[in-house]
């Protein structure tokens, strides 16, 4: 049973508050990715990137709610900047500390790590080229960090570190990190020490203008798969292309039919390989060929080698038959999405976010849209989506809220159901994430509950919500 927490409630000299959780000194810690601090249940880290610390405005900060049996709480939490003990660097305007996420055990010693991206870092004279630090776990959670090895020659707002994900990309047991920023892409191979940081890191090849990552295994040999969408010229929906790790080193593989900016992989049809689920939000318009007004999504199913380029791939869009609303320009269905098992059944489930989904007369009020895996594949029969004015959902469905501008799959209340954790970054003008559980029947709104950037000692922020770390 996890002990009450032990609340810190000093205020800070960034305007914060932090109250760590206190663990069991006698049990092992889990090894659980996003279990920052080993007591069995999965955490929540969300970005709150353009926080003010001290005078520093936009320099950003990490909000990690910690699992429990009854879900997630603002008691139970860090606030964690750049000013924070042993956290390398120090809070300045911009920084964006916190603008992308990623959770994993790099150091091997059973605590889940955090990778965090600041896009806006300033590194000598050069502003705005972005950097990636990690953030250790320990039995008290997230404490201290290492800064990963800055790459030399990237340009002025670059955004390095805008994108950021983590898996075993060389099938050695050892977790690895990946940063993108436009046209740099970073791969740091573990084992990650404390002291040292990565084993060793190096530039993946050119990719062109590459915001955002996406990592899973796909051909099911225990080896991630990283998938890079990135923007080409002419065709505003992106291309896909990604890296799969063979005994004869890295192979490149090209999906060009496939298009997305957004993305997730888990297994939706329980074959044993993970499948690649895109979100496509953009409207279809003179430069970009293809979609769906309103947005889409695409599933591409893995198999031993990876998706087969030729296949036909799963659309759905909110004109499809069984999904609820219909699809309207700007909607951004698709924008953001996750996967996970909602329903304790072994079929991934994916959580579609649309924040600029208009709710009557609110404009961009914003709803995510969940819907089931199976053996057939995902299916659109049972689909379900919610909004701040579904019964049981806290809030009220108001303009410019954004109802889904992240969404997070995560079991953590330990009870082999996902949770689903959506961003609302617009909320009262600075934000909030608001977390629904999982059921054998679906998401439930009961014990649903929002938590708003000042329940969670937030002052001065803005986009509190915008990324969660999957």
């Amino acid at each position: 049973m996890r002990k009450r927490p032990l609340l810190l409630a000093a205020a800070l000299t960034t305007g914060l508050l932090t109250a760590l959780p206190a663990n069991s000194a006698a049990a092992a810690p889990s090894g659980l990715a996003g279990d920052f601090n080993g007591d069995g249940y999965r955490d929540v880290a969300v970005g709150a990137m353009c926080t003010t610390v001290g005078s520093a405005s936009c320099a950003g900060a990490v909000v990690v709610l910690y699992g429990s049996s009854t879900g997630v709480s603002a008691t139970r939490k860090a606030v964690i900047t750049q000013n924070s003990t042993n956290v390398p660097g120090t809070a300045e305007e911009g920084d964006l500390f916190g603008s992308s996420l990623a959770a994993a055990d790099l150091d091997r010693d059973g605590y889940s790590d955090l990778v965090v991206g600041s896009s806006g870092e300033t590194v000598g004279d050069r502003d705005g080229v972005g950097a990636g630090t990690v953030l250790w776990g320990s039995k008290s959670g997230l404490s201290g960090g290492k800064g990963l090895p800055q790459p030399s020659g990237l340009s002025e707002w670059g955004g390095f570190s805008r994108g950021a994900a983590t898996g075993d990309f060389d099938g050695d047991g050892d977790m690895d990190v990946t940063l993108t920023g436009q046209n740099h892409t970073r791969l740091y191979l573990g084992p990650f020490t404390r002291a040292n940081g990565p084993l060793s890191n190096y530039r993946v090849g050119e990719l062109g203008t590459t915001h955002d990552v996406i990592a899973g295994d796909l051909s099911g040999d225990g080896a991630a798969e990283r998938v890079y969408p990135f923007s080409v010229d002419g065709d505003t929906g992106g291309e896909i292309d990604y890296y799969r790790w063979t005994t004869s080193g890295y192979k490149f593989t090209k999906l060009p039919n496939a298009d997305g900016l957004s993305g997730s992989i888990a297994d939706i049809n329980g074959d044993g390989y993970g499948d690649l689920v895109l979100g496509d939000s953009s409207d279809p318009n003179s430069d970009k060929p293809g979609g769906h007004k309103g947005g889409q999504i695409t599933v591409w199913y893995g198999g031993p080698n990876g998706p087969d380029p030729a296949q036909t791939p799963t659309v759905i869009h909110q004109d499809s038959a069984n999904v609820p609303g219909s699809g309207e320009t700007d909607d951004g269905f698709g924008m953001f999405l996750s996967t996970g098992d909602i329903n304790g059944d072994k079929f991934a489930d994916v959580a579609v976010a649309a924040p600029g989904e208009d709710i009557g007369t609110a404009k961009e009020a914003g709803s995510v849209t969940v819907l089931f895996g199976s053996a057939s594949g995902l299916r659109t029969s049972g689909s379900k989506s919610y909004t701040q004015n579904t019964a049981g959902v806290p809030g009220t469905a108001e303009s410019w809220d954004r109802f889904g501008s992240a969404v997070d799959l995560t079991d953590i209340t330990k009870d082999g159901k996902a949770d689903l954790t959506v961003g609302v970054d617009g909320e009262n003008g600075s934000g909030g994430v608001w977390t629904l559980r999982g059921s054998a029947t679906g998401l439930t709104t009961s014990g649903a509950q929002g938590l708003t950037a000042a329940a969670v000692s937030l002052k001065s922020t803005y986009y509190f919500g915008s990324v969660i770390a999957q």
